[in-house]
């Protein structure tokens, strides 16, 4: 099955309206993870994924419960003297929120914040993409966030 542009507009709306809209978790299936879920007609998508300050996690859309896309990630704070999780967090959910408005994910990003610059590179497409998002302060690399993921095929 082909990443079709119906289902990259369902991965947007998903991680639109979970974690990055600070959506309650639901019940967790793997101890200590947080679970993050989103439906709509016969796609379902989930992010799990364990930590909040230094974190790793996937997330799985499937389709009439077979699961077609995939994206794992990890995220550290490279510089707790300058830039605490909170922050991070808080300046992913902007900066991913403007590239969300354009139905997208992937991409080649840089916003200027309050307190912090947001940026965001990736290479491929829905179907096969690897990345990283960075927060730099006054230059500084502070925070970084890397990504990759892809269709999920079956004989």
């Amino acid at each position: 099955m082909m990443i079709t542009p119906e289902i990259t507009a369902f991965i947007v709306k998903a991680k639109t309206n979970t974690w990055n809209d600070n959506r309650q978790a639901s019940l967790s299936y793997r101890p200590g993870s947080r679970d993050l879920q989103y439906h709509e007609a016969d796609l379902s998508y989930m992010d799990s994924y364990f930590g909040n300050v230094d974190f790793l996690g996937q997330e799985v859309v499937w389709r009439k419960n077979l699961p077609i896309w995939t994206m794992n990630y990890y995220g550290r704070i490279l510089r707790p003297d300058l830039y605490s999780g909170a922050q991070a967090g808080t300046t992913s959910q902007i900066g991913r929120g403007q590239i969300y408005k354009w139905n997208t994910f992937l991409g080649k990003y840089m916003f200027v914040l309050e307190h912090s610059t947001f940026f965001t590179e990736t290479k491929g497409d829905v179907s096969s993409f690897s990345g990283s998002e960075w927060h730099e302060i006054n230059g500084v690399v502070v925070y970084r966030f890397d990504f990759h993921g892809g269709q999920v095929l079956f004989d």
